[in-house]
C-alpha cells in the first residue's frame, strides 16, 4: 500500500527537513513515493538522501515557474497508481506513525456504505510548529491541541475578488466531521482523487482551493476533518525564517507573464467553473450541484450571497451532522 506524497516547493529552505520528517516518522517509510517539484535557485542534493530511489524529482528554474497549481499539476504526471495521495506544502513536520494514522481514518470513513464515504478527502489547516534550530533539525510541534480542525469561510473576506472568498480554520466538536472546504496544503485521499480531480494548471493561487472543493463535491467526494492530524505547518507569522514567494517583485521581474496576470486569469476561471462554463474533467461533475453545496455550506456561490451565517462561518452545523451519514 503506497502513498504518493506531492510536494510543490518554491525557494523553500525547509524542503529537505519536510522530506526527512515525513520519511523518518512514517511507520512504513518504504511505502512512500515523493513527487517533488523544486522551484529553486539551487537544486536539492537528491544523492544525499539514502532513499532517493523513492523520489520523482524535478528541478525548475524559478523564472520559469508558473505558480503552485502549475507545479502540483506537473507533480501529478508522475503519479503511478499509488494507493493513497498526500498533498502537502514544503514547510511541514510529521508525528510518528503519521501514515498509518491517516490511513486508518480514511479506511474507517470508507467502511460506511454511502457514495461520498467511498470517496473521502481528509483535510485541514494543520497545527503549527516552531523552528528551534533549523541547522540541527530541531522543531517544536504544537501537539497539545487535539480537537478536530475544520475549515469555514472567513466572514471579513467574502467575495473579495469576484467569486473568490478566503477560508479560515474552525474547530469541530467531534472526532470526525463532515466538511465543505479543502486546504490544498494538507490533503489526504485515495488514488481516485488524482484520477477524477487532476490538478488544473490554469489556476494560480486564488481559486485553487475552492475550485478543487467544487470539482470534488460535484463528483460525490466527501470532505472530512479528523482529530489531531499528525502533520504540522510552519506559518509565516510565527517564524523569523523567510522564504521568497512566487509573487514577490524581485522574483517576478524576469518573467514574461507577471503574477497579477496569472491571478486575473485564475479568478476568471473560478467564475467560469462556478457558472458551469468549463467542460470535461476540469469542470463540475454531474453527481451533485452548486445548489446541493449551498445546503451544506450556507453559501450561494452563483449569486454571491450568504444564506446561512452559522453554516458558512462556523463549524456548528457540520459538528451537528453524524459523520457516518451523508452530509445532507
Amino acid at each position: 500500500m503506497k502513498i504518493f506524497v506531492s510536494i510543490a516547493s518554491y525557494q523553500d529552505p525547509l524542503l529537505e527537513s519536510t522530506i526527512l520528517s515525513a520519511y523518518r516518522n512514517a511507520e512504513k517509510p518504504e511505502s512512500l513515493v515523493f513527487g517533488i517539484c523544486d522551484q529553486s535557485s539551487k537544486p536539492l542534493n537528491v544523492d544525499s538522501f539514502n532513499f532517493s530511489s523513492q523520489f520523482k524529482y524535478e528541478h525548475v528554474d524559478p523564472v520559469k515557474s508558473e505558480g503552485p497549481c502549475w507545479a502540483r499539476s506537473r507533480i501529478q504526471k508522475n503519479f503511478d497508481d499509488e494507493d493513497y495521495y498526500l498533498q502537502i506544502d514544503s514547510h511541514m513536520q510529521f508525528e510518528e506513525n503519521w501514515d498509518t494514522y491517516l490511513i486508518n481514518y480514511l479506511e474507517k470513513i470508507k467502511s460506511i456504505e454511502s457514495v461520498s464515504h467511498k470517496l473521502p478527502i481528509i483535510t485541514c489547516y494543520p497545527r503549527a510548529f516552531h523552528v528551534v534550530d533549523l541547522e540541527s533539525g530541531k522543531f517544536e510541534l504544537n501537539n497539545k491541541e487535539i480537537r478536530t480542525d475544520a475549515i469555514s469561510y472567513r466572514k471579513d473576506s467574502m467575495f473579495i475578488k469576484d467569486n473568490f472568498s478566503r477560508q479560515i480554520g474552525s474547530i469541530a466538536s467531534n472526532e470526525i466531521a463532515h466538511g465543505y472546504l479543502i486546504a490544498a496544503g494538507c490533503l489526504f485521499s485515495t488514488k481516485d482523487f488524482v484520477k477524477k480531480i487532476p490538478y488544473d494548471p490554469e489556476y494560480y493561487f486564488y481559486g485553487e482551493e475552492i475550485s478543487l472543493m467544487l470539482r470534488a463535491f460535484t463528483r460525490n467526494f466527501g470532505i472530512f476533518h479528523v482529530q489531531s492530524v499528525p502533520i504540522f505547518h510552519l506559518y509565516a507569522e510565527l517564524t523569523d525564517i523567510k522564504r521568497k514567494l512566487h509573487w514577490n517583485d524581485d522574483e517576478d521581474a524576469n518573467r514574461e507573464i507577471k503574477w497579477h496576470k496569472r491571478e486575473e486569469k485564475s479568478i476568471k476561471r473560478l467564475n467560469s467553473l462556478i457558472n458551469n462554463k468549463i467542460e470535461g474533467i476540469f469542470g463540475l461533475g454531474n453527481e451533485r450541484t452548486i445548489q446541493d453545496y449551498e445546503k451544506l455550506s450556507g453559501i450561494d456561490l452563483l449569486n454571491k450571497t450568504i444564506k446561512d451565517e452559522e453554516k458558512a462561518f462556523t463549524a456548528k452545523h457540520i459538528s451537528s451532522l453524524p459523520w457516518d451519514k451523508p452530509s445532507f
